[in-house]
């Protein structure tokens, strides 16, 4: 099984290509429905959803897609299973397994995550029906105070458990621990809340036994708040970044994909790309994304039919700009594709 897993791992990180975040809760993608007026019933998502897996060439530079346990049920207009649809195009198909965040106890700020409670159970059910990969998200606010040890900690051992479960089934999981680019803090405020969150997580990674070699990491960028009055360079980020992953992280990892929080399509583009091109590392690095593969996607589909062409159209020149800049290939000039 251990085998299986690295092999999963590794397939997950090919050079080139990356992983689509299709697993917005109910919830998440009403929100985005609603600045598009689109309705968000189970049949509109559906078919969202549809555009996105059937994008012609999209095994050329998708890997894998994060489902939502209502995706992962759902078929083609033509009935044939997203998970069938997926693996034919040779995609990995993989869920999230989390039940979002909740209050932590004693803290009117920070957050945990729900789910563990029944998730041994779960999980070989998604095995069963095709799962390859897991996601769990942990979240954490930059504040006065903020991460607390304390949460650090808690999330570090729900992260760990929730490895273990997911290779005790024959799952790779995606550990995700998010430092939440909310706020002013600075560039460096990032890296040292990132440092503490990511060495409590391998920490207990280790003491849980999970197999370095079959699971991936989905971290944030090291980047300054949203808010912060100045932005940094993709050089910046690239530099800050690596040299705290490269202090923290075990040479074994196969891979990391990172997420890309708030930032936009061409920003997380960008900055992906300005890792690679200082490479080799000691880890494929590639994207998680969701958003800033997303967004103009929807924009372009804004729930009609007759938009899928140009929607699919968009989607696929995000995923193959993202699959250069994990080879550090990516030119700001190239987006002009799009267009032609």
């Amino acid at each position: 099984m251990e085998d299986n897993l690295k092999e999963t791992a590794r397939a997950m990180v090919t050079p080139g290509k990356g992983i689509l975040a299709a697993d917005e809760s109910t919830g998440n993608i009403e929100k985005k429905f609603a600045k598009l007026g689109v309705p968000s019933t189970e049949e509109t998502r559906r078919q969202y959803r549809e555009l996105l897996f059937t994008t012609p060439g999209l095994g050329m530079h998708i890997s894998g897609v994060i489902l939502y346990d209502e995706t992962f049920h759902q078929s083609t207009s033509g009935g044939k299973s997203f998970l069938k649809l997926l693996t034919e195009e040779g995609v990995l198909p993989g869920i999230k397994v989390d039940e979002g965040t909740t209050g932590f106890a004693g803290s009117e700020v920070e957050k945990t995550t729900k789910g563990l409670e029944g998730l041994p159970k779960r999980m070989p059910e998604y095995a069963k029906k095709g799962a390859k990969f897991a996601k769990w998200r942990a979240i954490y606010t930059i504040g006065d105070g903020f991460p607390s040890d304390r949460l650090i900690q808690q999330n570090a051992k729900d992260l760990a458990a929730y490895a273990k479960i997911c290779q005790e089934s024959g799952v790779v999981p995606i550990v995700e621990p998010e430092v939440l680019m909310d706020g002013n803090h600075s560039i460096d405020a990032c890296k040292e809340a990132t440092r503490r969150v990511l060495v409590a997580v391998f920490e207990e990674l280790s003491n849980t036994d999970v197999s370095i070699e079959g699971m991936i990491l989905k971290p944030n960028m090291v980047v300054p708040g949203e808010a912060h009055a100045r932005k940094a360079s993709p050089e910046e980020i690239a530099d800050a970044t690596l040299n705290l992953l490269k202090e923290v992280l075990p040479s074994n990892l196969p891979g990391i994909a990172f997420l890309s929080g708030g930032q936009s399509e061409i920003e997380a583009t960008e900055n992906l790309n300005a890792m690679a091109e200082v490479g080799p590392h000691p880890w494929k690095l590639t994207f998680s994304y969701g958003r800033a593969l997303q967004s103009s996607t929807l924009k372009k589909w804004n729930g009609k039919k007759e938009n899928v062409y140009e929607a699919q159209k968009a989607f696929y020149h995000r995923a193959k700009m993202n699959g250069l800049a994990t080879l550090g290939k990516y030119k700001r000039e190239m987006e002009q594709e799009l267009l032609s």
